[in-house]
Formats: C-alpha cells, sequence, structure tokens
C-alpha cells in the first residue's frame, strides 16, 4: 500500500530512509533545516552534506516548512539528535494529524527525564501508542544509501500498525521485520551506543579484538538485564534490534558511537572529540539517563558506569579498562 511519509530530519539516516521509502514505492517529502539542503534535494536529488555522491529517487522531494511537509501525511518519520526532540516535537506536534503515525528512528534517552523516544513522542504530541512505532537494528547509514543488503526492526506495540510500515519499507535491499516489543527494541538502540563507545576506547587504547568481544558480550549483559526489568521481551535482545545493532555499531569504522569512543581512547577531550564529529553520538548524552535508569531499578551496568566517568572526566580510558578487569569475578548466566 502506497503512502505519504513525511521525514523530519535531512540528515544521513533520515536522508536514507526517506530514500527506502521512495524505492518502496511512496511518496515521501523530506523536512531541512536548510534551505540549500532542500534546494539540493529537489534541484540534484542529492543531499551533499550527509550523503554526498548518492542520487536520491525522484519522488524525494523536500521542504523547510514541517507544516507543508507534515500535510496529508501518512507516516512522519522524526530523525533527529534525541535531546533536541522534545524542543522540535512541540513545534510539529500541531501539524501532525489525527490518523498519522508517527516512527522513531532515534536511538536515545531523554537524559533529563529517562524517557525513551517513543515515550516522549506519545507525551509531547498526545498520541496513543498504537500510533507511535520505531525502527531500529543494524542500520549504517551510508551502507544502506549505496543499497547494500540491510535489515531492521519495525516494532508497534499494534501489530498491524508495524505490517503497514513493513510493507511500506520493504525493497531489494531492505528487509524490516515487525515486532511488538517497543521497550527491547529501542533499549537495544539506546545502550548500545554506550557499549560502542566503550569498544572505541578500546581500540583508541590500542587493545585487540579480544577486548573487544568482551565489551560487546558483557554489554549485551547490562542491555538484558536492564530491558528484564523494564518489561523487554529477552528474545529482541538477541535479535536485529539488540545484538544485530550492537555488532554493526562495535566493529564499524562508520559508526559515530565508536568513532567518538576512539577519539577518548586516543587521549582527546570530550569538547576536542565533539568539534572534530560532523554528526551525533547519541550514546555520548544518553549514557547518563541509561545509568540513573539503571540505578532507579537497581540493575547493575559497569562498562555504562565507566563510560560516564570517562565521559565526565572522571575517569581516563586506561583507568577505566583496569577498572572493568579488576571487578570481582562471578558465574556466566542470564540476569548476572
Amino acid at each position: 500500500m502506497r503512502v505519504r511519509a513525511a521525514v523530519l530530519s535531512a540528515g544521513s539516516w533520515g536522508t536514507t530512509y526517506a530514500m527506502v521509502l521512495a524505492d518502496a514505492g511512496n511518496d515521501v517529502v523530506v523536512h531541512a533545516r536548510r534551505n540549500e539542503i532542500a534546494e539540493a534535494i529537489n534541484t540534484r536529488h542529492e543531499n551533499p552534506n550527509y550523503l554526498p555522491g548518492i542520487t536520491l529517487p525522484p519522488t524525494v522531494r523536500a521542504t523547510t516548512d514541517p507544516a507543508v511537509a507534515l500535510a496529508d501525511a501518512d507516516v512522519a518519520v522524526l530523525s533527529i539528535p534525541a535531546q533536541t526532540l522534545r524542543t522540535n516535537l512541540t513545534t510539529w506536534a500541531p501539524f501532525i494529524s489525527a490518523d498519522t503515525v508517527v516512527v522513531s528512528l532515534m536511538k536515545g534517552i531523554e537524559t533529563d527525564t529517562g524517557l525513551r523516544m517513543s515515550e516522549l513522542i506519545a507525551q509531547v504530541a498526545d498520541l496513543p501508542t498504537e500510533r507511535v512505532a520505531v525502527l531500529s537494528g543494524p542500520n549504517l547509514a551510508r551502507e544502506i544509501a549505496t543499497r547494500q543488503p540491510a535489515a531492521s526492526v519495525i516494532a508497534c506495540v499494534d501489530e498491524k500498525v508495524a505490517e503497514r510500515l513493513q510493507n511500506a519499507s520493504l525493497t531489494s535491499y531492505f528487509r524490516p521485520y515487525t515486532n511488538t516489543d517497543v521497550v527491547g527494541c529501542e533499549l537495544g538502540g539506546a545502550v548500545k551506543n554506550v557499549i560502542a563507545l566503550a569498544t572505541g576506547l578500546s581500540s583508541g587504547l590500542g587493545l585487540g579484538d579480544n577486548a573487544t568481544a568482551l565489551l560487546m558480550t558483557r554489554g549485551l549483559a547490562e542491555t538484558a538485564r536492564l530491558g528484564q526489568v523494564l518489561g523487554a521481551d529477552p528474545i529482541t535482545v538477541s535479535g536485529l534490534a539488540g545484538v544485530g545493532d550492537l555488532v554493526a555499531t562495535c566493529s564499524s569504522p562508520l559508526s559515530r558511537n565508536r568513532t567518538f569512543g576512539e577519539h577518548l581512547g586516543k587521549g582527546m577531550t570530550v569538547a576536542e572529540a565533539t568539534a572534530v564529529m560532523t554528526q551525533t553520538a547519541e550514546g555520548v548524552k544518553s549514557a547518563d539517563a541509561l545509568l540513573a535508569l539503571a540505578r532507579r531499578h537497581n540493575v547493575e551496568m559497569p562498562i555504562t558506569e565507566v563510560v560516564v566517568a570517562v565521559i565526565d572526566g572522571r575517569l581516563t580510558a586506561r583507568e577505566a579498562a583496569d577498572l572493568l578487569m579488576s571487578r570481582t569475578p562471578k558465574p556466566e548466566r542470564y540476569g548476572v
């Protein structure tokens, strides 16, 4: 079924998913903050700032007016930095029609409230949970933009809504699966950013693949523990939104969070690393909120804890590694 989609973001992932939707046969309007990006998409079918060299389908159009983008939209896709969502969505909410489904591509936690993105969308836009979905998985934008094979999960408490979005996103190179476990999918996406910062720190210190595997595996355990107390399905952690996203984000040089962690591991300050990054590394802002959420529920997340300490300047990368390796040994079993 053909849909009209509004994508509120002209960043790399927002533009890429707009391309996916267009390749699947839908009409797509991208909201860009800058006139020059909107003009480039409309006249040259390219987003030179975020996806240089990628030709977008002619059915992807752009505007700087959110009201125009959202007019008559069946689906509204949000893909902006997590910490800017509340402010922007407050402005956009009046233009979201009564039957529009809102999809979050964001993988973060709001720092002041600890809310997941779907919770924040429902709260600010005053939407029932049945009209809020999330898309999460191993989705490195540049690879998908070159139409390399990828898969993802579309989660919504209303399975029919998830299936409708699945059909609207299915292409020869992008394979979406459905899920009703919104909590698990969002936690997988948020926590893996913090673990990717940790693997980047490890790489920046010159540590090897064994250390990376250690951090990824025990990071997955942190995701599972937090998800368990928040009502997530344990199976979600072993799927695309859990293991899949974790592997891609912790392993790829295209990963913003891994790259940011590498800068810190090589001795940069947070300010210096931020200055050399062209896009947001969500884990930097979300790590503290995730740790606060874990502490509220008495969940132990030692990797997240040392990442927060490095970001805050209380530990060096080397001290963080030494601290993790000196922890009391435990049995390996689910929930430990």
